[in-house]
């Protein structure tokens, strides 16, 4: 049912001494810089990066191309690599070296970044983790050993390696548009990723004897060099990620023969490693509506018992990706069907690799999870590019280009609880939508966090839903954030903050810059506006660098909002959302106020106000002969001045003037009629917790019907700490209920609703009159007349 909201003119009614100004919550209080532009906060503008958040006519970034051979030693558990890198240099800068990271460092007790924790005594202790204190810590035979690092022709290049950084010293400097092409050949012990932690490395199963190879920042990389932060090689600590290179990659992994290989990019030699059947599966597959097992299960439980001593290489290549990771086990079921992205026609193989440990999760869901993801992302960023998307099962949860790995295995009887289903379809939706952040749309892991793991969660949210309305989703709503935001300040930290400062890292990076969007999308902008910046963002940078100011340009430029405001308070403040209903003032009409007669004030003008301190500047200035001043004649009669009131009147100071204010007259009984059953609710709302919001109203009325009003977070723009609305309703208000859907993130609900109990409410009355026609009004403000508003004609 649709109620009648009676919205009256200021100049009509009038309660309880309220006039304009006192309804604007006196402007002067309290007044702080929660609405001011961001300015120079954000970075200066360039060639480069423009006011719009677009790429500028300028912009440029760096490439390498890799040629990458591999051999996978399951006996030693060793990886050998080699490694040809062309870069091209772009940029306008003239480079004398170059850096390359050596992320597999961060493995070893004497060569990593060592970025140390505060420890304390424990509690208890296992035998596993007491050991005595290793003073200087030995090498414990893990990360990167470089054999040879040389130049195209074979002549020794000179380097030095910092911890997980390496840089190359040049014999000749690499100019703009020039490329290098340089070798690079290594090996390193493959840690046990379960035991020793980290992304890359092998997982045994004791009960089979076999391992799960997660091939991950297995190589020498390229750091980025860029326009806003010159050369990216802040090291590596596990924690923050990465900052990569765009590039086509050409990679051959040498392994034992009964091994299965997943990997970036496209396989170019299935028929030399497949078996004749598992061909024929994988090109069946392609056209498949559902997905196909491409290495059967009992293909997989038969390989587990022989552990091949031949060796096979499976040949990849992948163009325009940052990075490139594989998988390598005789333990994978692999299947895969073909999925179509609509928006760009293209066909994308959607595949899945795990052990028999995950079959009952995997094979009913993985690749259409993955199917699902690159679908709904490609709606909501920019349609998926690639012609690959690879979910694998590795007990843990790591993106890279194409393919990426996830967890979600079963009881040993096959089955499994919704808790580890959902968990392991929110795993595999969060880690392929990596491809999109920042795969494609490429940020700086390694600075901020919350650029792909806030953006890419908050997508995730998205298509979550899209697969099941109930999902039970853990990141993205706004009432999931509330637990963070309640902590003691001295525990909370802005999300603009770097990925290696963070204390809460999971709240902080992915769930409340995914909440803050998902706020902005549903309470502040609105779906539509919001769609449109969102995806004008990702078409903007996808395949560039993004910093934040470049998203946060973007997204106030193609919306039209100014979310200055947001940014300012979600992003680099640590307020949480705590707005309560302080009170509630209710009154009705007094139908039977008498009339007023318009009344006369006789005024002067005053005389034109002078400087009553003689400064130096002034003093300065008429003693110096080269300055003229202008003679202004009406000034020095000192009998009028002028004033600009449609066209311009000569107003004389000693003339005596009339102002008239309105008159009223007596309602008519129709009058009365339409207002009688009118009542006005005058809410006082207190900013507890410091960050703005919108305004969200839910009435209930005495009949049981409901209205829901909405007002933006400008609101707060005059006085940040209180604000005030005023409704007039034609039915009784049973209760008013504040932020119904939990829409805000407000920390504290107890205070967001008022009862109309009608024991304790008291009404008064506020007077009501018609304005008499034909009267003038001439301007007055706090008693006193305006002598520029009140002397012209009409």
């Amino acid at each position: 049912m649709k109620l009648k909201v009676a919205i009256l003119s200021l100049s009509v009614f009038t309660y309880a001494g309220f006039t304009a100004q006192n309804i604007q919550n006196n402007p002067g209080s309290n007044h702080g810089n929660k609405f001011e532009q961001l300015g120079t906060i954000l970075p200066t503008l360039n060639i480069y990066r423009t006011a719009s958040g677009a790429p500028g006519h300028g912009y440029w970034q760096n490439r390498a191309d890799y040629d990458i051979t591999a051999y996978l030693d399951e006996d030693k558990r060793n990886l050998k690599g080699s490694e040809t890198i062309t870069y091209y240099n772009n940029s306008p800068d003239d480079l004398d070296y170059i850096w390359l990271q050596l992320d597999e460092n961060q493995q070893s007790n004497v060569k990593k970044a060592d970025f140390p924790y505060s420890s304390t005594l424990p509690k208890a202790s296992n035998d596993q983790q007491l050991r005595p204190t290793d003073l200087p810590a030995t090498d414990n035979g893990y990360g990167v050993n470089l054999e040879k690092v040389t130049d195209a022709s074979g002549n020794p290049l000179k380097y030095t390696v910092n911890k997980t950084m390496m840089r190359i010293d040049l014999p000749k400097i690499l100019k703009k548009g020039e490329k290098l092409v340089f070798k690079v050949d290594w090996n390193y012990n493959i840690p046990n990723r379960i035991k020793m932690g980290g992304r890359g490395g092998y997982e045994n199963f004791a009960e089979d004897g076999n391992d799960l190879y997660t091939m991950t920042q297995w190589y020498p990389r390229m750091c980025v060099y860029s326009d806003f932060h010159g050369w990216q090689n802040h090291q590596f600590t596990g924690r923050g990620e990465f900052a990569l290179v765009f590039g086509n990659f050409k990679v051959s992994m040498n392994v034992p023969a009964d091994h299965i290989v997943g990997g970036t990019g496209e396989c170019k030699n299935y028929d030399q490693v497949l078996t004749s059947e598992q061909l024929a599966r994988y090109n069946k597959s392609k056209t498949a509506t559902e997905p196909v097992e491409i290495v059967t299960l009992d293909e997989a439980k038969k390989a587990e018992k022989n552990h091949s001593k031949q060796r096979k290489t499976w040949n990849f290549e992948a163009n325009d990706v940052r990075d490139f990771a594989w998988t390598s086990s005789r333990k994978f079921v692999w299947d895969g069907m073909g999925v179509l992205i609509p928006e760009n026609n293209n066909k994308v193989m959607a595949m899945s690799y795990y052990p028999k440990e995950a079959y009952g999760l995997y094979r009913k869901y993985s690749t259409k999870a993955v199917a699902h993801t690159i679908k709904t992302y490609s709606e909501f960023t920019i349609p998926y590019p690639y012609p690959v998307a690879q979910s694998v099962e590795a007990a843990n949860g790591m993106e890279y280009p194409m393919i990426c790995f996830n967890y979600g295995r079963t009881e040993k009887d096959g089955t499994y609880s919704e808790g580890i289903k959902n968990g392991m379809l929110g795993v595999v939706i969060h880690e392929v939508g990596h491809n999109f952040f920042p795969m494609i749309i490429n940020s700086d892991e390694r600075q901020w966090t919350w650029m792909d793991e806030g953006l890419n969660t908050f997508v995730e949210y998205l298509t979550e839903e899209r697969w099941d309305n109930k999902f039970p989703s853990k990141r993205g709503p706004a009432w999931t954030i509330v637990d963070y935001m309640k902590l003691p300040k001295d525990q909370l930290e802005p999300i603009m903050t770097n990925s290696e400062n963070i204390v809460q890292f999971g709240p902080n990076a992915y769930s409340k810059p995914a909440t803050g969007l998902n706020i902005l999308r549903e309470t502040i902008m609105g779906r539509e506006l919001f769609d449109k910046a969102f995806k004008t963002y990702a078409k903007r940078w996808a395949f560039k660098h993004p910093e934040p100011a470049d998203f946060f340009r973007t997204m106030e430029d193609a919306s039209g909002e100014d979310l200055d405001w947001f940014w300012r308070g979600w992003f680099y403040g640590t307020d949480p959302v705590d707005i309560a209903i302080d009170k509630v003032t209710i009154a009705t009409p007094d139908l039977n106020t008498p009339p007023r007669e318009a009344k006369e004030i006789k005024y002067k003008v005053d005389k034109p106000a002078v400087n009553e301190f003689e400064d130096i500047s002034k003093i300065r200035n008429r003693e110096d002969k080269n300055i003229t001043f202008y003679v202004d004649k009406d000034k020095e009669a000192q009998d009028f001045y002028y004033r600009y009131d449609r066209g311009q009147e000569k107003v004389d100071n000693n003339k005596e003037y009339t102002s008239k204010f309105e008159g009223t007259e007596p309602l008519t009984q129709k009058e009365k009629d339409k207002f009688k059953n009118l009542t006005a609710y005058q809410i006082d709302f207190v900013n507890k917790g410091g960050l703005v919001m919108p305004i969200i109203l839910e009435f209930t009325f005495e009949d049981g019907t409901k209205l829901t009003d909405k007002s933006s977070a400008q609101i707060w723009r005059m006085n940040e700490q209180k604000a005030s609305k005023t409704y007039y309703f034609d039915k009784k208000l049973k209760s008013i209920q504040l932020d119904p859907m939990r829409e805000t993130a407000d920390i504290d609900t107890s205070n967001n609703f008022w009862s109309n109990d009608g024991g304790t409410s008291q009404v008064s009355k506020f007077e009501l009159f018609k304005q008499k026609e034909g009267t003038n009004t001439r301007g007055a403000s706090n008693g006193k007349v305006n002598p520029m508003q009140a002397a012209g004609k009409k």
